[in-house]
């Protein structure tokens, strides 16, 4: 199984309800993640306060995106070329999200209306300086457990 396809099926499991939501924040550290460029930069997208980086499993899920793109900006977006750059989860997390100097997270196949998800900027998904619940009680020790793969690992 490639490195997508078990960030899908982790997916999969939150959005039904089950699931260990540490170990869907590990396979997205461990995937390969495709971000489109858009005007020299990556693509995100600003909501309810947050800069959203969209982010691909795979070049299917970004055709998805660029087809529901094309839709709304007309027949030019959805036959122009499509370039992205390729990130390790955890690279786009730990260093990519921080330099953006906003609260920032990672909007997995936008396109997608049964398989997206969702990565907040909350401790235990972004470093916990950025994070926007960093002054929570016991928030730095979730944070390390996450990135140390569980309590007492």
């Amino acid at each position: 199984m490639g490195d997508e396809a078990a960030l899908v099926d982790r997916i999969a499991e939150r959005r039904a309800g089950v699931g260990d939501p540490g170990a869907l924040v590990g396979e997205l550290r461990r995937s390969l993640v495709l971000v489109p460029y858009d005007r020299g930069g990556l693509w995100t997208a600003e909501f309810g306060g947050v800069r959203w980086v969209c982010g691909f499993t795979d070049e299917a899920a970004l055709a998805r995106f660029a087809a529901e793109r094309g839709a709304l900006e007309g027949s030019g977006a959805a036959s122009r070329t499509w370039e992205y750059a390729e990130f390790r989860g955890a690279r786009l997390l730990d260093e990519v999200i921080p330099a953006m100097g906003v609260p920032a997270g990672v909007a997995m196949n936008v396109a997608d209306p049964d398989g997206s998800m969702l990565f907040p900027p909350v401790v235990g998904i972004v470093p916990s300086a950025l994070a926007v619940d960093a002054d929570v009680p016991d928030a730095a020790a979730v944070d390390e457990q996450d990135r140390n793969g569980g309590p007492g690992r």
